[in-house]
C-alpha cells in the first residue's frame, strides 16, 4: 500500500497505489483524514488511477471521507 498527498492551492489530490482493503483501509482513513484536517482544501481528488484492487472495504472508507 502506498498513498502520496499533494496540495495543490486550495485542492488536495490524495493518490492510492496498490490495493486497498480490510487490510489497508483504517490506516489510509487516518492518513487521510490527518491530511485533510492539516491542509483544509476547498476540494478533495482521491485518485485511484494505480488502484490495482479494491474491496467493499475501500468503498465504505471512500464512503467516510465524504
Amino acid at each position: 500500500m502506498f498513498v502520496n498527498y499533494e496540495i495543490k492551492s486550495k485542492e488536495l489530490e490524495i493518490v492510492f497505489e496498490e490495493e486497498i482493503d480490510h487490510h489497508t483501509c483504517s490506516k489510509l482513513a487516518i492518513m487521510s483524514d490527518d491530511n485533510i484536517k492539516k491542509y483544509m482544501p476547498q476540494t478533495v481528488l482521491f485518485n485511484f488511477e494505480k488502484v490495482s484492487f479494491m474491496d467493499s472495504s475501500g468503498i465504505g472508507m471512500l464512503l467516510r471521507q465524504i
